[in-house]
């Protein structure tokens, strides 16, 4: 019994019925990663991190990625140590205790639920984008905004998320192969942005860099500077993490999460600074920020509406796929906390075909109801908040399990864990404090929450902390 409640064994059998089928190898995992990190993030909110940062939005997306590299570092020894699904939840409850788990797992729900909702905001903006544009198609307001902007229901996120749902329903292993086609879809269009962008940088347009400094200052009720910018399109960089949460479906998880998770974020990272640095340079960030599909917009600027309209039809295309990896890594962590006696048995149930069909059911439509009514800006504010401190408690985790055990068999070991560690803690503090004040209240509050329903169902019902009250009488 740790300070924060009962530890999790790294390695439990798990009861019959209640496992997760082996379907998933490498290809789909480092398919997952990429399909995660790839995706409103760099065609929507390079749009909102240039009206915060300017330029300077370079610089926001370089600091996520290094911070967001080394917490990948520690997810990576974390998901070959432990091997089995929860991702930070599992690995903060063995490490550090039930209580602290709880709480990351809560988080998680921010996490993984709100980015759904958000992708999903997105994808109906390029749907918009590209019906206006392309085919001149133009559908009814109210039903494309929620009622913050005078609308009904924003109804193409509302469908894109209960198609992604039905997906999911089918099985992981079908879902992973549509989602590696998704990807390449993804990447080819991004190419192609780079390719005609780059010929139409105008220096002129990085100058000043950084209008509204590092720290950033407040502006018109909001926080602005590169610090800011990155509390924001830190979304786009999580994603990585979802791979960890199929570490029990991984047929060889020691060489299957590895490649996975380190592989996703090079690749991923690589490509983020080539999009950024071109979209900034080719146009000026002002009016950028003023649109909701920057790309397509930059590319019909500099007289490429044909490929405009084809990077558009590709994120409506593809964008749905970061919805699946992210209401799949949902679905898991309910599974996981259901199965450990943290929320109703029922929801562990596993279908046929090894997959949780009902709590991936009641995961879709929750994304629904968001995707429908909530903005875009504040949905990805909060969704990086239970990111945060996942990553934090990930970070913390591999610290602590290196000092407890240091014996145990890692099938790949952080370099310098230590400084990795702190340096993924610290980056993610910061940039929590530099998110929107409003988000940080209500992450403070669905804290609180998750406490109470914590301490009035999970701490009664907790598996293993009967299990130790029974071995201990």
């Amino acid at each position: 019994m740790g300070l924060f409640g009962p530890l999790k064994p790294l390695h439990r059998a798990e009861e019959d019925g209640k496992a997760l089928a082996k379907t998933l190898s490498w290809p789909h995992l480092m398919a997952l990663g990429i399909g995660g990190i790839i995706g409103t993030g760099i065609y929507t909110l390079t749009g909102v991190g240039a009206g915060l940062a300017g330029p300077g939005v370079i610089l926001s997306f370089a600091i996520c990625g290094l911070v967001c590299a080394c917490a990948a570092l520690a997810y990576t020894e974390m998901a070959t140590l432990i091997p089995t699904a929860g991702s930070a939840y599992t690995y903060t409850y063995s490490a550090i205790g039930e209580i602290a788990g709880w709480v990351v797992g809560w988080a998680l729900i921010l996490e993984y639920s709100l980015a759904c909702s958000s992708v999903a905001v997105g994808w109906s903006a390029h749907l918009v984008g590209w019906l206006e544009e392309g085919v001149g198609l133009h559908l009814p307001a109210f039903l494309l905004n929620g009622p913050h902007a005078g609308g009904l229901v924003n109804l193409p996120a509302v469908l894109v998320s209960l198609a992604v749902m039905g997906l999911l329903l089918i099985g992981a292993r079908e879902s992973a192969t549509i989602n590696i086609i998704l990807v390449i879809i993804k990447i080819v269009a991004l190419g192609a942005f780079i390719f005609l962008g780059l010929p139409a940088i105008q220096a002129g347009n990085y100058d000043p860099f950084a209008p509204y400094g590092f720290i950033g200052q407040q502006m018109g009720g909001e926080k602005v500077g590169i610090m800011a910018a990155a509390a924001i399109v830190f979304f786009a960089f999580f994603g990585f993490d979802a791979v960890s949460t199929s570490a029990e479906e991984a047929k060889n998880p020691a060489r299957d999460l590895t490649v996975g998770i380190i592989g996703s974020m090079v690749v991923s990272t690589i490509i983020y600074m080539l999009v950024a640095g071109v979209a900034v340079g080719v146009a000026p960030f002002r009016e950028i920020a003023d649109s909701a599909e920057p790309l397509p917009h930059i590319l019909r600027s500099i007289g490429y509406p044909l490929v405009a309209s084809l990077v558009g039809m590709a994120a409506i295309v593809a964008l749905p796929s970061v919805i699946l990896v992210m209401m799949y890594g949902q679905s898991r962590i309910f599974f996981v906390m259901a199965r450990d006696g943290l929320l109703p048995a029922f929801v562990a149930k596993v279908n046929s075909k090894g997959s949780p069909a009902l709590i991936t059911l009641l995961t879709g439509i929750f994304v629904a109801i968001f995707a429908g009514f909530v903005p875009l800006k504040e949905i990805a504010a909060l969704s990086n908040a239970g990111t945060l401190i996942a990553f934090i408690a990930v970070a913390l985790s591999m610290i602590i399990l290196r000092h407890k055990m240091p014996h145990a068999v890692r099938t790949f070991k952080t370099p310098l864990y230590w400084l990795v560690g702190l340096v993924a803690i610290g980056g993610c503090g910061f940039i929590f404090y530099s998110l929107p004040i409003q988000s940080q209240l209500f992450t403070l509050i669905w804290m609180c929450i998750g406490l109470g329903v914590y301490f009035s169902y999970g701490f009664w019902h907790s598996r293993l902390r009967k299990e130790e009250t029974s071995s201990a009488e």
